[in-house]
């Protein structure tokens, strides 16, 4: 029997076959050739839909990026410039949180797609509306960024330490890595209470986002007394 046509495929079927590698065996297996052969198909034919790493990395950034609902500010009765700084950031943590190893990826590529330039644009303005000036929203619209990002990479790195120390099936307590390393330092009430807490991640990141907003809209406000 002779083979039928080769099917034609989405990008979109092409980006979740990458975020699939991503996910199983991490940033460096994400590649044109890696992509081709989870599909079955060769390199040559996916280099028709990208023709690099760099056009898949970034492909896949915007594919992420793009699930970000950034039109909130857009309506005539949006809310204050504050509640969009955080609806936008709590938007994106959850997008990051869903896709392992895609802060990894964010920070790899270059932020310069149409769907990375809508959240910084709509940044941006919401810092320009809440009266800081262009220098100021730009500065601001990057600790942004870098508390989101930030945030999910420690985030990401404790769950994935907590799941290596967790008890083997043999039932054998696990001991940190460190245990034989740092026997003889002195210890640190204050940070082992701290861990202690188990503080929920997803608190943890709306109370930096508002103790970070505090500060980046303190000039706003000065200048409206």
């Amino acid at each position: 029997m002779r083979p039928g046509p080769r099917r034609s495929l989405t990008h979109a079927e092409i980006l979740d076959a990458a975020f699939e590698l991503l996910e199983t065996k991490g940033f460096d297996a994400v590649s044109v050739r890696g992509v081709a052969g989870v599909l079955g198909l060769t390199p040559t034919a996916m280099y028709t839909y990208y023709p690099n790493k760099g056009a898949l990395l970034a492909g896949m950034v915007e594919q992420l990026l793009g699930r970000l609902d950034t039109g909130e500010a857009d309506v005539p009765a949006a809310p204050p410039a504050r509640d969009r700084v955080v609806a936008l950031a709590e938007g994106l943590r959850s997008i990051l949180v869903e896709r392992p190893g895609a802060v990894g990826l964010l920070l790899a590529t270059p932020l310069d797609g149409p769907n990375a330039r809508r959240i910084d644009e709509r940044l941006l303005a919401t810092f320009a509306d809440a009266g800081l000036d262009p220098v100021e929203a730009g500065r601001a619209t990057h600790a942004v960024r870098v508390h989101v990002l930030g945030a999910v990479a420690f985030d990401a790195a404790d769950e994935e330490r907590a799941v290596e120390g967790s008890t083997p099936a043999d039932g054998t307590p696990a001991t940190a890595a460190s245990a034989t390393l740092w026997d003889d330092a002195e210890t640190f009430p204050l940070g082992d209470h701290t861990r202690e807490l188990a503080d929920d991640p997803a608190s943890r990141f709306a109370w930096g986002i508002e103790r970070l907003l505090d500060g980046l809209l303190a000039p706003a406000a000065l200048g409206r007394d």
